[in-house]
């Protein structure tokens, strides 16, 4: 049993064994936090298996985390199956939707020879069993990267925000039903090349205000976060500063924010982020690889064009990643004025930041 959240090393379950849900967000209701997120038990690198399926651990405290699970389980038997574990299944997403009372999920889904696109799934409870909606689906007809879903107050209406590889980011409107798009979308960030293309988007509010957390792409090497700000989904999104304050390696903490939880009944806002990386590198060690990605896409061009993929490859796919050792870092939320600000911190406990 733990009473404190520890940053900078492995957490563990209350068994003793290290969380695997990364990629993440944090869901509650009733009184229980549900951490979802990418299972990578038995990703090794080069190997075949990305993720093997969803796992979802429980807590009511934030520190101590029981695993209950996969909630979406790989189907190891169909190489064709968006859920097969040789595929990046990336990013899960639920979503409560009051119309339907389902729970509906979104994963983004890559595979090498038919590009990106999600797999959209629903259940009568969180915790499952998931049947699909869409097998394979891209919003738009537009292949899609990391993405967010994000819900207006009420919960009556919500958008998906999502990463277009790799030259712009995509806000569209969801259905009622929040298992597909309406066709009403905006484009944000647009014509740019990694390292400066916008991916792992993250929604959040303060204040009435709308705010979006947003990476660089650098594949698995961590680079400094930008915030922005705006009031219309599809209006003018305006940056603000890097939120990361003392951050010397200019990496966000060596992290890539995933989700942020409002702690219910509180103000306080956490800032929940994946250290992919575990290993500590420079600021100059960074910056070399950042331009080395940079050289890398000098000469890309994106497909701009609308493809509706109706099947998998069919191949297994080889992947290099050792992502199973990476950990988690939440630190809390502050702020500035309108500028959310983050600051390191190696332990901490939720009620110190809760005001009185």
């Amino acid at each position: 049993m733990t009473d404190r959240i520890r940053n900078g090393c492995v957490w563990l379950d209350t068994e003793g064994k290290p969380i695997q849900a990364h990629g993440f967000n944090v869901f509650y209701k009733d009184g229980i936090y549900y951490w979802y997120g990418e299972n990578k038990e038995f990703t090794r690198p080069f190997g075949f298996i990305w993720t093997w399926g969803i796992r979802c651990y429980t807590s009511t405290d934030l520190y101590n985390w029981e695993d209950r699970g996969l909630i979406i389980p790989p189907d190891c038997d169909d190489i064709h199956s968006p859920l097969h574990p040789t595929y990046c299944i990336d990013r899960p997403h639920i979503l409560h939707c009051a119309k339907t009372g389902k729970y509906v999920a979104w994963l983004k889904i890559m595979s090498g020879l038919t590009g990106q696109f999600m797999c959209v799934l629903e259940a009568d409870d969180f915790m499952g069993p998931y049947e699909y909606v869409h097998r394979f689906y891209q919003p738009l007809g537009m292949d899609s990267g990391d993405f967010f879903l994000a819900e207006e107050p009420g919960g009556e209406k919500a958008y998906i925000i999502f990463e277009r590889p790799h030259f712009e980011m995509i806000t569209a409107d969801l259905t009622e039903d929040f298992t597909g798009v309406t066709g009403k979308y905006s484009v944000h960030y647009p014509d740019r090349k990694p390292p400066f293309t916008r991916e792992a988007p993250v929604y959040f509010r303060h204040r009435g205000r709308n705010y979006l957390f947003t990476s660089g792409t650098t594949g698995y090497y961590p680079n400094p976060s930008m915030v922005c700000t705006f009031e219309d989904f599809h209006g003018e999104y305006r940056d603000l500063k890097n939120p990361h304050v003392g951050d010397e390696t200019n990496t966000s903490f060596n992290s890539q924010i995933t989700c942020v939880l409002n702690m219910p009944g509180t103000d306080l806002q956490i800032v929940m982020a994946d250290r992919w990386l575990p290993s500590k590198k420079t600021a100059a060690q960074q910056k070399r690889m950042s331009d080395r990605f940079a050289r890398q896409f000098r000469n890309y061009v994106p497909d701009r064009s609308e493809q509706r993929t109706e099947k998998m490859a069919g191949k297994k796919q080889f992947h290099m990643e050792n992502t199973r050792r990476s950990t988690y870092v939440w630190l809390p939320l502050e702020w500035e004025g309108e500028q959310p600000v983050i600051r390191w911190r190696d332990e901490w406990k939720t009620e110190d930041f809760v005001r009185k």
